[in-house]
């Protein structure tokens, strides 16, 4: 299998990334920002061929224009796996991106502050809001 992680969300993540800035980045331009060495990191990134290295996730995001937090989490799945990603997150929990946060930060102010159980209402109406 040449390029077993071909079919993973962080290389089909990766893929997305380098495809969205390909008008304003090339390849090795990522390459360079994220600290590679080789350029041909990236394309071994984008098409499976090798794991994100979990030390480079911080830089690689910031040249792929994503959230860390989000990288962290797809690096994680792909480097440990499913089981043992989830093992990681429910004892340091889950990296939340700057996104998430967005909505956390509003649920606390809308709800005062009051720590709200998610009930089977807010979970629909939260759902509706994504049309899920």
């Amino acid at each position: 299998m040449t390029n077993p992680y071909e079919n993973s969300h962080a290389t089909i993540f990766i893929a997305d990334r380098i495809r969205d800035l390909s008008h304003t980045k090339t390849q090795a331009e990522i390459a360079t920002e994220a600290g590679f060495v080789n350029p041909n990191m990236v394309t071994f990134l984008k098409t499976g061929k090798t794991k994100i290295p979990l030390d480079r996730i911080p830089a690689l995001a910031k040249a792929l224009e994503a959230d860390p937090a989000v990288l962290m989490r797809l690096a994680l799945d792909q480097a440990v796996g499913a089981t043992a990603a989830r093992a990681i997150t429910e004892i340091f929990g889950s990296p939340v991106s700057e996104n998430e946060q967005g909505w956390l930060d509003e649920i606390r102010d809308a709800s005062g502050n009051t720590d709200p159980r998610l009930t089977a209402r807010s979970r629909t109406a939260l759902r509706g809001i994504f049309r899920k």
